[in-house]
């Protein structure tokens, strides 16, 4: 559907406000699934961290918000997935581990790894004065991609990491791994676009119905283009990598020593990526949009609705592709993309 520009006009007038969201989800699943690139494919390419509502399968469709019994997410009427690879490291001798996955200290103790999630508006505390349309069912967009180069950490600016002190460290964020072991972990950042094409749900790359125009991270956005003129929430992602227990067993000629799950051969990170698929319930994403919250301020009905982390660990997806992801492993789920 498109929505016309005197429309959003209209309820840009009743509804200017500085609502921000920041919360966390648990893993649902952790398998080679991805309903977005690979729809239909069990398994798919490469492995995944997923979190969300547990309707997670190797293909979605219709809107998801109807779909499933449970979510992972601190909001309980937030079905939707957010997905990306999975960080693991490579031995000297070969083998690989998957590195665990913790929980950030600013959300509730307990949480069973996961992401951070995101949906700013112009920034932390700001829209800027201007309305921000919730994603409408169906709706579903990637950033980044397992096969970018080099000049794929530059045509994506959201796609950052972190060297962590310690699991509150926020700064400063760079464009590819840290180059020596890090005290208190690794963290990725995923931001994806805010600027829709006011009509496509998905495009054939999953990416060219949006358009970024912020400088980098939760910067301040510049005016949605013609081409792309509805303003939507940024929606970020944020995890954080448990690689403190490999510390001591970098290789001796100080290479680095972790692959994402789709198989960087050179030990780059240019390839990192996210995807993502709305499901949240009826209009609840927008009335928070709408409202003048500020993260945990936005549960207990004020307005969204929410649960506990007991509730969030529980919620698990079917688990479709069967295999060991755990331990010291020969090579990779899947291999690789390059193979």
């Amino acid at each position: 559907m498109k929505y016309s520009q005197k429309a959003l006009a209209l309820v840009a007038l009743a509804a200017q406000t500085d609502a921000a969201l920041r919360f966390g989800c648990s893993t649902v699943t952790i398998q080679r699934l991805d309903p977005v690139v690979e729809p239909g494919n069990s398994p798919s390419a490469h492995l995944h961290q997923v979190v969300g509502g547990n309707a997670f399968a190797p293909e979605m469709k219709g809107d998801i918000g109807q779909q499933g019994t449970c979510t992972s997410c601190v909001f309980s009427e937030d079905f939707s997935n957010y997905w990306t690879a999975v960080l693991f490291f490579k031995h000297e001798n070969g083998t690989y581990k998957r590195v665990p996955i913790m929980a950030n200290d600013a959300l509730p103790a307990g949480i069973q790894g996961g992401m951070t999630i995101y949906y700013t508006q112009q920034d932390f505390s700001s829209n800027g004065k201007q309305f921000i349309r919730a994603f409408p069912p169906g709706f579903r967009m990637t950033v980044g991609s397992p096969t970018a180069g080099k000049d794929g950490m530059t045509k994506h600016k959201g796609l950052r990491f972190t060297c962590l002190d310690n699991k509150s460290t926020r700064f400063p964020e760079i464009d590819d791994f840290p180059k020596k072991p890090c005290k208190g972990g690794i963290m990725t950042e995923h931001h994806f676009p805010a600027c829709w094409n006011g009509k496509d749900l998905d495009s054939p790359d999953h990416q060219s119905h949006m358009y970024d125009t912020q400088p980098t991270g939760f910067g301040a956005g510049a005016a949605c283009p013609a081409s792309h003129p509805v303003r939507m929430p940024q929606l970020a992602y944020e995890t954080l990598w448990d690689t403190t227990q490999f510390n001591n067993m970098w290789p001796k000629d100080g290479s680095n020593p972790f692959v994402f799950s789709f198989g960087n051969q050179s030990g780059h990170a240019y390839g990192t990526h996210a995807d993502y698929m709305f499901g949240w319930k009826g209009d609840s994403l927008q009335r928070a949009m709408n409202s003048s919250c500020m993260f945990n301020a936005c549960e207990n009905g004020r307005p969204l609705l929410s649960q506990s982390v007991a509730q969030m660990n529980a919620c698990k997806a079917k688990e479709v592709v069967k295999e060991n992801t755990d331990g010291w492993l020969k090579e990779l789920p899947g291999k690789s993309v390059f193979a």
